[in-house]
């Protein structure tokens, strides 16, 4: 019990959570929109309090882990949390009801991360899995008026819990081959005894469930819809936020328990990398809603990532790290523009972005350069996200899945270039007022064009930070 202060960013962050549900209820309805300040403010008190933690370290209770490597991801879920909570100030306020309601969930959610990443064993795992895909089901269908959002809500919960329980079938096999549902445990289970036909089908199906969660080829399916139903804040938040998530319990899951089967699960990784990144970028081509483009580009990115695992190695881990962190800030800088937009002319069709650039050019900058460094273009932090993670697989001697993963980036190109046409040589159409923008969120724009140029121009701190908290997976 001495160690939980180990878990002060965790009970801080379900304090927050329910304190903004209590708001939402006491608060006047014409006050509400304090309600965001406060969660914004809360948040970014909990990422200073979580960085301040960084080298903190412990196991409580013999299955929840506080390590650099839990610590990074909850600092990357607070700063997608913070923006979303700006980017979201006046979106909510258009919708008129249920404010406390929506930050609170969106807390919740994080907190459902934070216990997902830092989770040593199977139960407390899949139980952070659980309140993070509850509380999205939720934000997907929380614009009432609109049946897409509906349909964003149905989607993801018919489909959250199909791959809930495809995951869960997939931990009992598990639990039953080794003994133990303490991922260290298990790992040791399985070096002494061997593969069993249960391991591996348990494998399949561990591998299955979360594929779902980030949206790997054939498990996409649910994406799209939602991501353009759902308030384009949270699809944001869901496709970067919930990604990382689902990578962090991964890495856990696979380098801590199953390293030992690595020959069997790689080749599967390979085929849902390969999958990822072709029908990720090619599908994107022929989209007209810019929700819908950076949907199937947020497919193609989980393909990128996935070869960090393919990798098996540090290298391979540090640049899932490292591309996850920028990853936040290049869609959700993407989405924030996308959010001014649609809260000034109501549309989130590409063609009506014609001419943004002279109603905004902040706007249209932000667009642009955050769609360049999920290109993987320099001096953007895309690009050494990228080269971190070709690296790493050209370095285990998969030369041809790189060019893949090159030739992928380049067709990336042509459809985030249809964007950049449409805003910079597009005429805006007659009688178009200049954006208005809050001032809040032309901060946060800012400060993630800023990010993604400081991490591209001078990312050794991350790198090396990302680098040493992934060798601790490798350490007997």
């Amino acid at each position: 019990m001495a160690n939980l202060y180990l878990l002060t960013v965790e009970i801080l962050t379900a304090a927050l959570g329910l304190g903004l549900l209590a708001l939402g209820l006491l608060v006047p309805k014409s006050d509400r929109r304090g309600i965001g300040y406060v969660a914004a403010a809360g948040l970014a008190g909990l990422m200073v309090a979580a960085f301040s933690m960084r080298d903190a370290s412990g196991v409580i209770l013999g299955g929840y882990v506080i390590d650099s490597f839990g610590t990074y991801f909850k600092v990357l879920f607070l700063a997608a949390a913070l923006l979303t909570a700006v980017c979201s100030f006046d979106y909510v306020e258009k919708m008129g009801f249920n404010q406390g309601e929506y930050y609170a969930l969106l807390v919740l959610a994080t907190l459902g991360m934070m216990v997902l990443a830092s989770s040593g064993e199977l139960i407390s795992l899949y139980l952070g899995l659980e309140l993070m895909t509850i509380t999205f089901c939720i934000l997907a269908a929380y614009r009432l008026d609109d049946a897409r959002s509906a349909e964003a809500g149905i989607k993801y919960v018919l489909l959250g819990a199909m791959s809930s329980a495809i995951l869960l079938y997939g931990l009992s096999l598990v639990y039953g081959a080794s003994g133990s549902t303490v991922i260290k445990e298990i790992g040791q289970a399985v070096a002494a005894g061997g593969a069993s036909p249960a391991l591996l089908l348990g494998t399949i199906f561990l591998l299955a469930g979360f594929a779902f969660k980030v949206t790997a080829v054939p498990f996409h399916m649910w994406s799209p819809d939602v991501y353009e139903g759902a308030p384009t804040p949270v699809t944001g938040f869901l496709s970067v936020a919930s990604k990382a998530a689902g990578f962090a319990a991964l890495v856990r899951v696979f380098f801590g328990a199953l390293p030992d089967l690595h020959n069997f699960w790689v080749q599967l990784f390979i085929a849902l990398a390969v999958l990822t990144m072709v029908l990720g970028n090619l599908v994107a081509i022929p989209q007209t809603n810019i929700k819908r483009l950076l949907a199937y580009s947020s497919i193609s990115q989980a393909g990128y990532l996935l070869l960090g695992i393919v990798s098996f190695s540090v290298l391979g881990i540090g640049a899932i790290m490292y591309y996850a962190m920028l990853y936040v800030f290049g869609n959700m800088g993407a989405f924030m523009a996308a959010t001014a937009f649609y809260n000034t002319d109501g549309s989130d069709e590409i063609r009506d972005y014609a001419g943004l650039a002279r109603r905004s050019p902040l706007v249209a900058a932000v667009m642009l350069f955050s769609l360049l460094s999920l290109a993987g273009i320099p001096p953007m932090a895309g690009f050494v996200g990228k080269f971190y993670l070709f690296m790493s697989i050209i370095s285990r001697g998969y030369i041809w899945l790189a060019i893949l993963g090159i030739l992928m980036s380049m067709v990336s190109v042509y459809y985030y270039l249809l964007v950049a046409k449409a805003m910079y040589l597009g005429n805006p159409p007659e009688g178009s007022q200049p954006l208005r923008v809050a001032p809040g969120l032309q901060v946060a724009m800012v400060v993630s064009l800023l990010v993604l140029f400081l991490l591209g121009i001078y990312p050794t701190p991350l790198t090396d930070y990302a680098m040493n908290s992934a060798v601790s997976f490798f350490m007997p």
